[in-house]
């Protein structure tokens, strides 16, 4: 009777121990390999938010130069128009890194074949930019034509992206929005996301989507659930117009960034001749000039490339503990504001994501 009594009180002890969570330790260059999800199962979004991030981009209004040297006190966050505190704020400085992981999310539909060398060329320089052989920064590549696909996983090494760069070549519709939805829930993940390694996706396209599954409304809500930071440098040329042009611009506006547009004004209409004689050779080619306009669109998507750069790395990261007022306690979508309320009003511009979803969180496999 004894032995059974301890044998019974040991078991229960046992199971009273919380499980301790594996932890893979990466080696070389690569993160942790993804746990294989079951077969044809749909990632979930949801477990409770505890903890809302929010990475902000502050500009002077009249410049547009960034603003670097803003402390965590000038900085004002409601939720649903509540006054929040702040309870983690970085920004980055020399000796001090935040983990970033990049998606390069790029278009190669047939509408690219136009100006596809001088974007090759540029989205090689963004990645070796945005991943300087540094373990803080780790970044993956999907294309995306009539399907998405996953062409580089999650790696701290650029050189396997722009290998995978040059072996692209466009052809077929588009499916951005099954893209975005792959570089949510289909890839693996480093330790830690979204909260330590910040989130962020690149799409170098025009915003056309001919061939997804998903819908926009449907993969914006995915990117501000999985804590993601949407930029775009724009495929789409000066004079040329496109029904969905403005998808893209949507994407990255509620989700706290923004969209560089290197073929449109001020950059691309700047050569005489500029989309003078359009044509369609099958592949939708432009008959427009030849060394002298080659050199200034090379130029101008160079300098939105490095416009993002600048960007992404001069951002600032907040967090913080929602305190609800029980007025607005009902909203599962609840607005964000982010405002710099110790400098005169209109003298700069603040960019951060406008939303978060109660009770969700980003999806946990592939880890």
């Amino acid at each position: 009777m004894i032995r059974s009594s301890v044998a019974t009180l040991f078991c229960g002890l046992l199971l009273s121990i919380p499980a301790i969570p594996q932890q893979t330790e990466s080696k070389g260059t690569q993160p942790p390999a993804p746990q294989a999800p079951a077969a044809n199962q749909k990632p979930t979004i949801s477990t409770t938010t505890t903890e809302i991030i929010v990475p902000v981009t502050v500009t002077d209004s009249k410049t547009g130069r960034y603003l670097s040297n803003l402390e965590q006190k000038d900085f004002r966050i409601q939720d649903e128009g509540a006054t929040q505190a702040i309870t983690f704020f970085y920004h980055d400085s020399p000796g001090l890194r935040q983990h970033t992981v990049i998606g390069f999310l790029v278009d190669l539909s047939s509408g690219m074949h136009s100006h596809w060398d001088k974007f090759q060329d540029a989205i090689k320089q963004m990645i070796w930019g945005l991943m300087p052989y540094d373990p803080n920064y780790t970044g993956y590549l999907i294309g995306y034509s009539t399907t998405a696909e996953v062409k580089v996983d999650t790696t701290y090494d650029p050189d396997k992206l722009a290998e995978a760069v040059d072996r692209m070549k466009p052809g077929g519709g588009s499916s951005l929005y099954n893209a975005i939805y792959k570089a949510c829930t289909d890839r693996k993940l480093v330790p830690g996301e979204p909260y330590q390694p910040r989130r962020v996706i690149i799409v170098i396209g025009d915003g056309h989507d001919t061939a997804s599954d998903y819908t926009l409304d449907q993969v914006i809500e995915l990117a501000q659930k999985n804590l993601v930071t949407v930029f775009g440098v724009s495929t789409l040329a000066f004079g040329a117009s496109s029904d969905e042009s403005d998808n893209l611009e949507r994407i990255a506006r509620e989700t706290g960034g923004h969209v560089e547009y290197p073929l449109v004004d001020p950059y691309g209409n700047t050569v005489s001749g500029y989309l003078s004689t359009p044509s369609d050779d099958g592949n939708y080619a432009l008959k427009v000039g030849t060394g002298g306009y080659t050199a200034v669109i090379a130029s101008a998507v160079n300098k939105s490339v490095m416009a993002l750069q600048g960007e992404i790395s001069t951002q600032y990261i907040l967090r913080y503990v929602p305190h609800i007022d029980p007025s607005t306690a009902y909203k599962d979508k609840r607005r964000i504001t982010v405002e710099i309320p110790t400098l005169p009003a209109g003298s700069v511009k603040v960019r951060a994501r406008q939303f978060y979803y109660a009770n969700s969180a980003p999806p946990s496999q592939n880890q």
